[in-house]
């Protein structure tokens, strides 16, 4: 009895650990060779594709946020929810970057992906949130747009151009954040 006990265990965490994303944090940037031979890192992940902006979302106060008026800007779009732990870890420094990087063109956006208007509200005020905060719930369309989403928090980077460039699966470090942003400035 005891040796189906451990292997129903066994089978239970390979299934586990199979259903898990490759990789966590996603930035699948590789270095590429300039003319002179010296390694020059491309600033989009090899797996970039075109971001859509033909989406029009409720913001937590009940006004319509239109993606198109982003273009031509660097979008971080966190996608998170007020019970995430690693959400509540990220939220503050995504706050810092809207202020610091705001003037260079950055816009910084949050998708919750099934918390209430007044839940993200309550979430906002305590952690003083300066940036957009978009309401996600019974938005599939919008989260398999940019997605998949395999679980929050979950870190898209648009470029100028309008091509998701970087992705981070999970609670990426402030260093890696700020990297991204560097990059894409």
């Amino acid at each position: 009895m005891t040796f189906r006990w451990v292997m129903g265990c066994v089978a239970a965490l390979a299934l586990a650990l199979l259903t898990l994303p490759a990789g966590l944090t996603s930035s699948h940037v590789h270095a590429v060779p300039t003319e002179n031979g010296a390694l020059q890192e491309p600033v989009c992940d090899a797996e970039a594709r075109p971001a859509n902006f033909d989406f029009t979302l409720e913001d937590m106060n009940g006004n319509d946020f239109a993606f198109e008026s982003l273009r031509g800007k660097v979008i971080l779009l966190n996608f998170w929810a007020t019970w995430c732990g690693p959400c509540k870890i990220e939220v503050p420094w995504l706050v810092e970057f809207a202020d610091q990087y705001r003037d260079q063109g950055l816009a910084v956006l949050g998708l919750s992906i099934d918390d209430t208007a007044d839940k993200i509200q309550d979430f906002a005020g305590e952690y003083d949130v300066n940036y957009p905060m978009l309401l996600g719930l019974d938005r599939e369309d919008f989260q398999e747009a940019y997605g998949p989403i395999w679980g929050v928090p979950m870190t898209f980077f648009v470029d100028r151009e309008g091509t998701i460039c970087r992705t981070h699966a999970g609670i990426a470090t402030r260093e890696e954040f700020e990297k991204d942003i560097a990059d894409l400035l």
